[in-house]
């Protein structure tokens, strides 16, 4: 599985699902313009010491992304994609997963693109929540709908002994920054 964030806007909630990537060991993907600077201390402390375990994509637009998820895919991307979204779709609790799925995020104040909304609509997904409650937290619906698509997928979460050992280069106080492998086009 993939992880995408499209035009994320508050580094605490980016540095959320940079860590999130780490534990679970899936990509993950920044489509810009981002809210914020790549070198930005709060991103970098939401990350914690993980960031030497983060596999992070920057894309320069969504033709970027779709361009790059292309590329060795076994499926069509259109089939691939997962557009979460607080305005309709299906329940996240009743959506079936694969493997491969690209579970895509909006910004924490537009969402996703009406576009890309219109466009892949019976991709769309989820997270019930009551009537008068706008939305959840980008950093909460992202946790709570990767691991729901990695169980509902059936795809093995990682062994937890209950041990932790820091990854070798926590110490060097690695930079979010320095993590990006950038995909323009």
């Amino acid at each position: 599985m993939d992880l995408v964030l499209v035009h994320p806007e508050i580094p605490h909630n980016t540095g959320c699902a940079a860590r999130l990537s780490a534990a679970l060991g899936l990509r993950l993907h920044l489509v810009e313009p981002l809210g914020f600077s790549l070198e930005d201390r709060y991103l970098k402390r939401a990350g914690l010491d993980y960031w030497p375990l983060v596999d992070l994509v920057v894309h320069a637009d969504w033709p970027a992304l779709v361009a790059h998820l292309e590329q060795g895919s076994a499926r069509e991307i259109a089939a691939r994609l997962r557009l979460f979204s607080a305005r309709g779709g299906t329940s996240l609790f009743e959506t079936a997963f694969e493997a491969d799925d690209v579970l895509v995020f909006g910004s924490e104040t537009r969402g996703l693109p009406s576009e890309l909304l219109t466009q892949h609509a019976a991709r769309r997904v989820y997270v019930p929540i009551r009537s008068g409650v706008r939305s959840l937290n980008l950093a909460n619906t992202v946790c709570l709908g990767v691991y729901t698509a990695l169980v509902r997928a059936g795809v093995p979460l990682p062994d937890n002994d209950g041990k932790y050992a820091a990854h070798p280069e926590a110490p060097l106080d690695v930079k979010p920054i320095s993590r990006v492998k950038r995909v323009d086009a």
